[in-house]
């Protein structure tokens, strides 16, 4: 592969290393040289800054206005939107929940951990493009933060990806998506969210232990790997231990 200016790889490389440099600069602007900013520098400075070259400087900012972070004006500058900054939890972004319980100041684990092998019926095969009856990995588990349980989730996986023998040597009390990427070399890229709020079955509630006028947040979601291939569908009841904000722009 052709190497670009300052070491950075072509294409691909490129596509990385921006990311990795938006990280950076949102990094900055929460809790370092930029936190105070109602600007960030110049194009040319943030290259001679970071390392790398505009491009990637570009690309980066570009990544960081498309998710409402910065805005550019063409004779002002790239103008940091600080509420959007501030915010955690956002729904409209891939978000890892031991991440924000931990964040909440608690210790995340999983129990009450289910793997069954089942047959996909209609609705299934819908939702990851499979034949009728094509086997299909469920796993069921609960998570807690610390000794509060705050999520119910149901993870359907196509067998192909992870057979039902390879899977009882998983430890399943971990992130499914890291399960995904580390034993199946499986990325998940993009995942399709529909949200409401629900009672949940009555077995669903009481291992959550939550009380009978409390809705859950149901999250019935399709995860994609590259090429919009379905790897996952999943059923996720969240307490109101979670709080999520969603920015909404207008397209």
């Amino acid at each position: 592969m052709a190497k670009a200016k300052n070491g950075e790889a072509g294409p691909l490389g490129g596509a990385v290393i921006s990311q990795q440099i938006a990280a950076q600069l949102l990094r900055e602007m929460r809790t370092g040289p930029y936190e105070s900013c109602e600007r960030l520098p110049a194009e040319v400075e943030l290259a001679a800054r970071l390392g790398v070259s505009r491009t990637v400087i570009r690309d980066a900012l570009a990544e960081l206005e498309r998710e409402g972070y910065v805005e550019r004006v063409r004779g002002i500058g790239t103008v940091v939107n600080r509420r959007i900054v501030a915010l955690d939890n956002r729904l409209d972004q891939k978000f890892e929940y031991s991440a924000m319980i931990r964040a909440a100041g608690y210790v995340p684990h999983a129990d009450s951990i289910s793997v069954q092998q089942l047959n996909a019926d209609s609705h299934l095969a819908h939702q990851l493009e499979l034949e009728v009856g094509d086997p299909v990995l469920m796993v069921r588990k609960r998570v807690l933060a610390g000794e509060m349980p705050v999520i119910y989730s149901v993870d359907y996986l196509p067998a192909k990806l992870l057979d039902h023998e390879s899977a009882q040597r998983q430890d399943f009390a971990r992130p499914i998506f890291d399960i995904l990427e580390e034993v199946c070399g499986v990325s998940v890229t993009s995942t399709v969210t529909h949200t409401s709020a629900v009672l949940g079955d009555a077995a669903i509630r009481k291992t959550l232990e939550v009380p009978d006028h409390e809705a859950l947040l149901l999250m019935d979601e399709i995860s994609f790997s590259k090429l919009t291939r379905p790897v996952m569908y999943s059923l996720s009841y969240y307490t109101n231990f979670f709080s999520f904000s969603l920015l909404r722009k207008k397209v």
